[in-house]
């Protein structure tokens, strides 16, 4: 097992063996992340890639030599495929900027951080190249037109094609070829991260900290500038994002000199490849593997792609077309949301939300007019026509759900826009029999109707559930 290997290795690095170990979430990659405790606590990490593992071995070595703020290597298994590193924490700069994030508003010290961490990005491009063994990396020593054209078509094929989108492929890979050309113009002896963002930055005493590098090689240094203040969902204000890279520019003019209006030119072409290449990976993780937060991102990197596209790019005329297209025409996918709908009796408790996410609506049926208090409905429920008849011609129950419609639209409508999976809306009344389960059906047909996603019904005493499946 994997916690036998690390706790091996751990007990020939500590001197004993660890008293605690937490496996930590996963992430997009194969690798598997362990915390593990007692003498001194460190980060355990298995990786089934020997060869991009000893590729971060490298990399932290020779950066850690260069005096940057990267993760200390402790310990590593004979064949490679563990090794411990140490533990800076559970502060990622992704969650110490969410609310600025969120409110689209950054804070003093929001932008602080942003700032520190944009500003050694040429530390790694340009001090850490120097007496940099580029033959170390993995799995390309270098950004070149085969990496490039692999990343359009992981774009065409796990994100365009899946879209339903009609194109002509012949047309468009004529403009991949035309982007490699750009993309390739002008060559430099600097590290490229590859994946330079807010989810790979560690805040730790307030300062940040850099962690997956290991995919890093030569190439230019507009692609970490591109990833990092284009991030899909990091969804920076245009005004947060020009200074920030007037900030790096500053950094980067200690190493090279820098013509801003060349560099301005060159990266908008960069933002675009990146744009494409993170769509195309977020198809692939998010629709195919169904991993929730990369199907979230997804509408940030739509709206990039929107005002990236909007004046067109000359360079490739069918590429930037269809890219306004797409941008324009490509709705959330209704196939990522699941709305559950329950209805429940109030001695019996709220049902628990088995997704996690703590629950959504949650509408007391009580105050209206109960068919239950009548003999002829006790052995009907919500479903039968008397009781549907007996409501809707009072017309309490009318009223209420007029309200509540707008209210659990509005969510669905966010819910699709933000790529979440899981919303649930649970009416409950006295015994969940009558007022409860009606107002339940109603709502979710209402909601399959209007949204055409996946609804799952759930009349909790009444020991019914139906699914929905995506009508669109």
């Amino acid at each position: 097992m994997v916690t036998e290997e690390l706790n091996r290795l751990y007990q020939s690095y500590a001197g004993a063996p660890a008293e605690a170990v937490e496996e930590l979430p996963l992430s997009g990659s194969n690798r598997r992340y362990f915390r593990l405790r007692g003498r001194k606590d460190v980060i355990g990490v298995r990786g089934t890639a020997i060869e991009e593992n000893e590729a971060f071995l490298y990399m932290a070595a020779h950066f850690r030599r260069k005096g940057l703020p990267v993760p200390e290597v402790y310990a590593r298994s004979e064949d490679g495929s563990c090794y411990l590193q140490e533990d800076l924490g559970d502060t990622l700069l992704f969650q110490a900027i969410r609310e600025g994030r969120e409110s689209g508003v950054f804070n003093e010290e929001e932008r602080r951080l942003l700032r520190e961490t944009i500003v050694r990005l040429p530390d790694f491009q340009c001090g850490g190249a120097e007496g940099f063994d580029f033959g170390r990396c993995y799995p390309l020593a270098g950004f070149n037109r085969r990496s490039i054209l692999w990343d359009l078509n992981y774009f065409k094929y796990c994100f365009l094609k899946a879209t339903g989108l009609e194109f002509s492929e012949d047309r468009l890979e004529d403009d991949f070829q035309a982007m490699a050309d750009v993309l390739l113009s002008d060559s430099s002896e600097t590290f490229m991260y590859r994946d330079f963002q807010s989810r790979n930055v560690m805040i730790r005493d307030g300062e940040p900290w850099f962690i997956d590098f290991q995919g890093g090689r030569k190439g230019p240094v507009y692609y970490d500038v591109a990833s990092f203040l284009w991030q899909a969902k990091a969804n920076f204000p245009d005004a947060l994002r020009d200074e920030l890279l007037a900030d790096y520019l500053a950094a980067l003019r200690a190493y090279r000199p820098v013509d801003e209006a060349a560099f301005r030119g060159r990266l908008r072409h960069f933002v675009l490849f990146r744009v494409l290449q993170v769509l195309g990976a977020y198809g692939f993780r998010g629709y195919f593997e169904r991993k929730p937060h990369f199907i979230q991102s997804v509408p940030f990197a739509i709206e990039n792609l929107r005002n990236l596209t909007r004046d067109g790019f000359p360079e490739y005329p069918y590429l930037s077309a269809l890219s306004r297209e797409l941008a324009r025409t490509v709705s959330p996918r209704r196939d990522t949301l699941t709305v559950t709908v329950v209805s429940f009796a109030y001695k019996k408790g709220i049902p628990e939300d088995p997704s996690g996410n703590g629950g959504g609506f949650v509408f007391d049926c009580r105050a209206i007019h109960n068919p239950g208090k009548y003999e002829r409905y006790r052995a009907l429920t919500g479903l039968d026509e008397p009781v549907v008849r007996f409501l809707e011609e009072d017309g309490e129950i009318t009223r209420f759900l007029r309200h509540v419609y707008p209210l659990v639209d509005a969510s669905v409508e966010r819910y699709l826009e933000r790529g979440f999976a899981s919303l649930m809306v649970c009416f409950g009344c006295t015994g969940g029999q009558h007022r409860s389960v009606y107002s339940a059906q109603r709502v979710a047909g209402h909601i399959r109707e209007r949204w055409g996603v996946r609804v799952r019904v759930i009349h909790r005493e009444q020991a019914i559930e139906q699914t929905f499946n995506p009508t669109i």
